[in-house]
């Protein structure tokens, strides 16, 4: 199964959504990705400051490209457990699409609601 440990909290101290801005990814060409050794040509930098910066800035943007995508899943979970849907589909059903366990998919659904409630300008 690949599910996370828990639902993120993506709010910051006064309760609202935090979004941070990752670094820029910067894609490899097809013929570095068939080199398993070769990663966003890291393995070439050879000062170690410049080594540290440039992994700490891809560790960061990785990890906030993670927090977006898990706020993604969040939103369509919700989404397709709406019981205004008329294709609604079970928590069953999303946890067995997702790989989480039905508990894990009880929390995204209730992140993610939260999540369309806080983005929906009416719901004030």
């Amino acid at each position: 199964m690949t599910e996370p440990h828990s639902a993120p909290d993506h709010r910051d101290r006064g309760g609202m959504p935090r979004h941070r801005k990752p670094a820029a990814l910067l894609f490899e060409p097809p013929e570095a990705v068939a080199d398993p050794e070769h990663f966003f040509d890291l393995e070439s930098i050879e000062d170690p400051r410049q080594l540290l910066s440039r992994s700490t800035e891809l560790t960061l943007a990785f990890r906030a490209a993670a927090d977006r995508a898990t706020e993604f899943q969040a939103i369509a979970a919700a989404q397709l457990a709406d019981p205004k849907r008329f294709d609604r589909l079970p928590e069953a059903a999303i946890a067995e699409r997702a790989e989480w366990s039905e508990d894990y998919t009880r929390r995204m659904i209730d992140f993610g609601r939260e999540l369309l409630r806080d983005s929906d300008p009416s719901a004030d």
